[in-house]
């Protein structure tokens, strides 16, 4: 499964690390391409092994920014 993660707050190359290392601890996960300029993120999981609520919850209490599906 592939989809677009709409991620408010983000202002600087930093934060698109913190988004990114925290859905990598994420089961399943597959690819995480986080856009700054875009405010959002593209992400390939297994959604067998994880569920784009589990993502959205993973950004929102780890990393204080506000992801919903785009």
């Amino acid at each position: 499964m592939k989809q677009t993660f709409a991620i408010e707050g983000m202002s600087c190359a930093h934060c698109v690390a913190h988004v990114e290392k925290a859905v990598n601890e994420l089961p399943g996960i597959k690819k995480v391409a986080i856009h700054l300029k875009k405010n959002n993120g593209v992400i390939k999981y297994d959604e067998t092994k994880v569920t784009s609520d589990q993502i959205i919850e993973k950004i929102n209490q780890e990393t204080n920014y506000h992801a919903s599906l785009a």
